[in-house]
């Protein structure tokens, strides 16, 4: 098929193109002369020229040089304006003092124009490479994010991730988070990241700070050319500082701020957009948190007011949770578990015959010993206890010891028949405590054993209890 005739307006043409029709056209008259002459001269060997002849074609002559001339000036007057337009557009795009240094070091048009195009194709590549460094840096970001809210346990792992995350993302040296306080007039270091920031934990700054409130004011993201060093947590900070609100609804719940830089560059617009999305991401997970607290906090006193519901349909085991709890806290002191385990045990002492609701009045108020069959189903009741509980996210840690606190380490406990190790250590220490108030309270069937007569059975029962935490319940106990 053949290809079509496109016409090209001459306006439109290429700088090439011109430069070669107006090359043609100061040629074309003088080289005509020329070889009229050569003609002449080489058939005749004379040059038969009238003054008339002669002045015409210096005329023509003359013209086309003219034509060519100002054709070529006008080429040249467009290179000139682009250049021009070029070094404004320089100026946008690199800014005057890069611009300048263009223009000062070439005075040549052409010389600018390429140079120019270079530098501007030079940024560009750099501004491509800063692109995929911001699509891969917010995919790290974001990654790291979802792992955390996916395997969080509690708001404070999730706020030093985020901490983390931002500030080795954003290429700065130290990250924190600080959060309204109660009164919501200051606000507190709640989470860091960075050399020298550890001990910053109780530093305190008044919403009305010049940093921080300008930005609470503005509820925008900004970065800080100048720290003043006044108070203990800025004068570790380094310039530039960026700062962005923690935002929800309109509300301001606190701020997150990263400072130092690692590399040269200042940071950018993208990087204030990339912390200010961040920070309006973990206030929503902030306020979630505390709702969740909330609504896991009426759920554990409605499961605790249950528990002593249940415990007061026994009236020989009213005040039996608050004694187990009592015991429980007294051995896991004399071991020197953490704070944590302490309020584990606490907590499981407090709920541990939750289960017992699953049990008939018949067989819990039934004066006295069990038969085999309902023997079986007052064994439910740790099961049950766990069930109740586990759907409940903060109260998990709480399933293992409910579950397992009738086991015994020789196997013969319920309802899993664990042996040994296999009894978690706090599991063990509310079995003692557990069977250590019913020994020493009154029961339907038997009348209550003394301390010490209680301490001589538990001791008898080496191959089923933890000895270690029998003698510290002893010696807590006085006997």
């Amino acid at each position: 098929m053949a290809k079509r005739l496109r016409l090209t307006s001459f306006e439109n043409t290429s700088l090439l193109r011109k430069l070669t029709i107006f090359y043609f056209i100061m040629s074309i008259v003088p080289m005509s002369v020329l070889f009229y002459l050569f003609s002449q001269v080489k058939s005749t060997g004379n040059i038969e020229l009238s003054v008339d002849d002669f002045e015409l074609t210096l005329i023509f002559v003359v013209l086309g040089v003219l034509i060519g001339y100002f054709a070529m000036r006008q080429m040249i007057m467009r290179i000139i304006d682009i250049a021009k337009e070029n070094r404004i557009a320089i100026e946008e795009i690199l800014g005057p003092k890069k611009a300048r240094t263009i223009t000062v070091d070439n005075k040549n048009e052409i010389a600018i124009l390429a140079q120019s195009f270079n530098e501007i194709t030079s940024r560009l590549e750099q501004n491509v490479r800063n692109l995929e460094l911001a699509k891969k840096t917010l995919h790290s970001v974001l990654s790291k994010v979802g792992e955390g809210i996916t395997t969080m346990e509690n708001i404070d792992n999730f706020l030093n991730l985020i901490v983390e995350t931002v500030t080795q993302a954003l290429q700065a040296e130290k990250g924190v988070l600080l959060l309204k306080d109660k009164e919501g007039r200051d606000l507190t270091v709640k989470a860091v990241f960075g050399k020298d920031l550890l001990d910053t934990k109780q530093v305190k700054i008044s919403l009305d700070h010049e940093i921080f409130g300008f930005i609470v004011k503005e509820r925008l993201p900004s970065v800080i050319e100048r720290v003043p060093h006044e108070s203990a947590l800025l004068s570790i900070f380094q310039a530039p500082m960026l700062v962005s609100p923690l935002l929800l609804h309109d509300d301001i719940l606190g701020v997150i701020a990263v400072s130092g830089r690692k590399s040269e560059e200042p940071f950018d617009d993208e990087e204030k957009n990339l912390l200010y999305n961040l920070a309006l991401q973990t206030a929503v997970a902030i306020e979630n948190s505390k709702l969740n607290e909330d609504a896991e906090k009426t759920y554990f006193e409605t499961i605790s007011a249950l528990a002593l519901a249940v415990e007061a349909k026994d009236p020989y085991s009213r005040g039996h949770l608050d004694r187990v709890a009592k015991f429980v806290v007294h051995i896991a002191k004399g071991m020197n578990l953490s704070k944590e385990d302490v309020k584990t045990l606490r907590d499981a002492a407090r709920l541990h015959d939750i289960g017992k609701i699953g049990v008939t009045d018949k067989i819990l108020k039934k004066n006295g010993p069990l038969n085999a069959t309902e023997m079986d189903m007052m064994r439910k009741h740790c099961e049950i206890g766990e069930g109740i509980i586990k759907p409940i996210r903060s109260l998990r840690n709480l399933c293992d010891v409910i579950r397992h606190h009738h086991e015994k380490l020789d196997g013969s406990g319920y309802p899993d028949g664990l042996k040994g190790e296999q009894v978690h250590l706090l599991a063990r220490i509310l079995a003692v405590a557990d069977i250590y108030d019913a020994l020493t309270t009154d029961r339907p069937y038997r009348t209550s054993f003394s301390r010490g007569k209680a301490i001589d059975l538990m001791r008898s029962m080496k191959d089923q209890l933890d000895q270690r935490l029998v003698d510290i319940l002893s010696k807590s106990s006085g006997e």
